[in-house]
């Protein structure tokens, strides 16, 4: 993810925080001075904020460690100022194992919080049979809070959060994915619609966990309808097989032109009959920006990239695009290039498709 930084690595994964996040620590700090003007106030706002996301970080983990089970890597946990994100190579296709990987994380902070409960209750024991004073116990306290309240928002069944997964894996188990995911979008959106009601009356931040609920419920339907329209479609039939490929020795100038010329804004780039690297268009601006238009293409463009068989499934295709954010897949075939593969076209394949539905005879 941009603007984050790698802060550690748990169990072979990367922990990074968003740039968005140290403006949640600097929020915290200078609200808990402004209350008193202490210095202590202020960083014990900022150890709870650390501990908080702690916390955070052992939920992803308790995702990611799950979908490791079902041999599904997770590539990175990044920190966010609404938690944490933990971003699997996919979901389980199974409902069982999406189950399992969706309860994993609040499951964690179950054990936390039961843990934390024990430890208090030892506590209250032990300073009950002895005449010493014992630390004040409220760190404690407001550890197993934390982690009660982590486990009961997160299992809101509503997307994204587990919740909303978990009913999704629960449904699936009697009826179709995608029936399952728009049923469980559709709960997850009117309970949206009741939380941003009651914000109006009670507190406006609920109005913000409402519109964030209920563009995620939106987007995970999307998703896998898109994703059902495209399956059981090989690659062949939606690549895009007129396009300009650069070279390594070409000038950025090139791409330039052929930007200018016609529709093609991302480019692979070929040398000695092979795909050896992909030239988007954001990295193309980037290069133009700070090497001008004379750079060599070899030294601006990007060698780590997915590619695509023509006889692959689109919706296989169609995931990995979203979960590498590419903006467009060489198509390949014994190490020759057969066309290219973008967002775009996929969406103009459905719309055509969609718009030929109503004759059986003249499909795409």
């Amino acid at each position: 993810m941009r603007w984050s930084w790698r802060i550690g690595r748990i169990a072979g994964i990367d922990i990074y925080f968003h740039v968005t996040f140290l403006i949640l620590v600097l929020w915290v700090a200078l609200a808990s001075w402004a209350r008193s003007q202490s210095v202590a106030d202020a960083l014990r706002g900022v150890i709870f904020i650390g501990v908080l996301f702690g916390i955070v970080v052992l939920h992803e983990l308790g995702h990611a460690l799950a979908a490791r089970r079902y041999g599904i890597r997770t590539r990175y946990i990044t920190l966010l100022p609404i938690g944490g994100v933990a971003r699997l190579e996919h979901m389980p296709d199974d409902p069982k194992q999406e189950l399992v990987v969706s309860v994993a994380g609040p499951a964690v902070n179950a054990v936390l919080a039961l843990a934390g409960f024990g430890l208090l209750f030892s506590m209250a024991g032990i300073s009950a049979l002895t005449p010493w004073p014992m630390l004040s116990m409220k760190p404690l306290v407001e550890f197993v809070w934390i982690n009660v309240v982590l486990a009961v928002f997160n299992l809101v069944p509503a997307f994204p959060m587990d919740g909303g997964r978990v009913l999704r894996a629960l449904l699936a188990l009697r009826m179709d994915y995608l029936r399952a995911t728009t049923i469980a979008a559709g709960i997850g959106q009117a309970l949206a619609l009741l939380i941003g009601f009651a914000g109006l009356f009670f507190n406006p931040f609920l109005v913000f966990i409402a519109l964030f609920v209920w563009i995620g419920a939106a987007e995970e339907s999307s998703m896998v309808q898109m994703r059902s329209a495209l399956g059981g479609i090989p690659v062949r039939r939606a690549m895009i097989t007129e396009y300009h490929s650069l070279t390594p020795e070409d000038p950025l100038a090139k791409a330039i032109e052929f930007i200018m010329s016609g529709f093609q804004h991302d480019f692979p780039v070929v040398a000695g009959g092979r795909v050896v690297g992909i030239l988007p268009y954001k990295s193309l601006m980037k290069a133009l920006s700070e090497r001008g238009a004379a750079a060599l293409v070899g030294e601006c463009m990007e060698t780590d990239f997915p590619t695509a068989n023509p006889n692959e499934m689109l919706n296989s295709v169609f995931a990995r695009i979203g979960r590498d954010n590419y903006q467009f897949v060489p198509v390949i075939r014994e190490d020759t290039l057969e066309g290219i593969l973008t967002p775009e076209n996929l969406a103009e394949f459905l719309m055509i498709n969609a718009a030929l539905k109503s004759h059986p005879y003249k499909r795409a």
